[in-house]
């Protein structure tokens, strides 16, 4: 009786820096840009390459589970993570901690469905199954909610790398207890894995974002090849599916209006929940000179919000049902972003705070609420590819919110910086992308105009973050909209 609590404790454990992974860069932009001299497109791809990696091989590491064993799949799936930290710890440059960061993704997407599978199958009374998947959720979504904040903490009083290396202590506890503790469960040696679709879904997606960004900063021929490359990929990827005996995804649910829905919500509550997390640290470290440890704690109460909201929005969905419980949440969200897009950080922080709740309570009550309409509408026997279905769009929203925010931010910022004529041309071909980049270059020039061009630097910044909040807020009323005309009441 008491192994399986130790188990438990080896999956949180394993599961923890999965989690905390995702998020815990956002308070390091300003450090990683000055130490690695990152430029905005590379910070970007650094950031979002974890989570778009997942998106595409979650799936197939599922089948590799059941060919395998759960057991060896975490052992594995670790081991890679571990190998990942350290090559991420002692990047010289943004090429090398991408490449540490996709080899982070590989191990994280062999290690959640293996953690769930342990649940699963070691707690076999469903009260006691109940709460171990809650204390498993609540590692999840209090890891990635509390990932800046642990950021902050480690790069005020050590090297950037020690966020990756923190990992390995307790990947080594996992891989000794998980060796002795886990049981072997039984194994599918037929059981097909589907690595080529996965690449093929990987691909299109990363091929995609690629076009977006070289877009945003210059047109090229490039932008036209990778969008269709990207385009003409997912097109292949979806007729595979479509006709595969054995597909990646079952696109037959998305036939189900509430999975249709709860799928787009899900995608975009994602992108707006991460992506405010990550604009938000870097106006606080930018603009207003907070320390990562400050910048954490000043967002922290966006943090609990996040974390603690479940609990009130299990209460709302049972009572009100999902569909309106994504309509108040989506509504509230849409209000939040206008008052933090009209709030001073550092004359009223109490507004600030009290507008982080609301958008944290509401943004993650909207996507527990897309994620119920997603598991609930589907059929039983499909119970698993909904699970599918709900984990991808986690990880696409996550990937595309660090990329849409950052290049919104970015299209915002070149449009209203005013120091054009205080610097020569090439210093402001350098400096004009990002406010992490006119930094950078600051730091170098020797100009009487230099305090200048930071407050106009500052300036821009404040004034893009609040273009950019707005425009979320009107997305996400569209999207309040479109699902209050489409979604219909009771509907499957």
């Amino acid at each position: 009786m008491l192994r399986q609590w130790y188990i438990l404790a080896i999956v949180v454990l394993i599961y923890l820096p999965v989690s905390i992974d995702a998020t815990v860069l956002h308070v390091a932009v300003p450090t990683l840009t000055q130490a690695l001299t990152l430029d905005n497109n590379q910070m970007l791809w650094v950031i979002d390459i974890y989570s778009l990696m997942m998106a595409g091989l979650l799936l197939p590491m599922g089948a590799l589970g059941e060919r395998l064993g759960y057991k060896r799949l975490m052992l594995i799936g670790a081991s890679i993570f571990a190998v990942g930290s350290l090559l991420a710890a002692f990047a010289i440059s943004a090429n090398m901690l991408i490449f540490a960061r996709i080899i982070l993704a590989c191990g994280a997407a062999m290690i959640i469905p293996a953690t769930l599978a342990c649940v699963r199958s070691v707690f076999l009374n469903e009260k006691q199954r109940n709460f171990a998947l809650g204390i498993w959720v609540v590692a999840g979504g209090g890891g990635a909610a509390f990932g800046p904040l642990l950021g902050g903490f480690l790069l005020e009083h050590y090297h950037w790398g020690s966020v990756f290396l923190i990992n390995i202590p307790l990947i080594f506890l996992v891989l000794i207890g998980g060796y002795f503790l886990l049981p072997q469960q039984s194994i599918n040696s037929r059981k097909h894995i589907n690595i080529l679709d996965a690449v093929v879904l990987t691909s299109s997606i990363l091929f995609i974002i690629y076009a977006i960004k070289t877009c945003m900063k210059a047109y090229d021929q490039s932008v036209v090849v990778s969008a269709l490359l990207g385009i003409g990929l997912l097109i292949y990827f979806i007729h595979k599916q479509k006709t595969s005996l054995e597909p990646l995804i079952d696109l037959s649910l998305f036939k189900i209006q509430s999975v249709k829905m709860g799928f787009m919500i899900c995608v975009f509550t994602m992108i707006a929940l991460v992506g405010f997390e990550l604009l938000i640290s870097q106006e606080l470290q930018f603009v207003y000179g907070f320390s990562p440890l400050e910048a954490g704690l000043f967002i922290l109460p966006f943090m609990i919000a996040v974390s603690l909201s479940g609990i009130f929005a299990s209460f709302l969905i049972n009572r009100f049902g999902v569909r309106l419980v994504s309509l108040l949440g989506l509504a509230l969200s849409a209000i939040a972003f206008v008052g933090l897009a009209e709030t001073d950080f550092s004359q009223n922080a109490y507004y600030a705070w009290f507008w982080m709740i609301v958008l944290g309570a509401s943004i993650e009550a909207t996507f527990l609420a897309a994620t119920s309409a997603i598991i609930s509408a589907s059929p039983v026997e499909k119970a698993t590819a909904a699970g599918s279905i709900e984990g991808m769009s986690y990880e696409l929203g996550t990937g595309f919110g660090v990329a849409i925010f950052g290049l919104l931010v970015s299209y915002f910022y070149r449009h209203k910086i005013q120091f054009q004529n205080l610097m020569d041309n090439k210093h402001f071909d350098l400096a004009k992308n990002s406010i992490a980049e006119t930094v950078h270059v600051l730091s170098g020039l020797d100009s009487k105009f230099t305090t200048e061009i930071q407050l106009l630097a500052n300036q821009a910044f404040s004034s893009a973050h609040h273009s950019v909040l707005y425009v979320s807020s009107m997305t996400l009323l569209f999207l309040m909209l479109f699902v209050a005309f489409y979604w219909k009441k009771n509907s499957h």
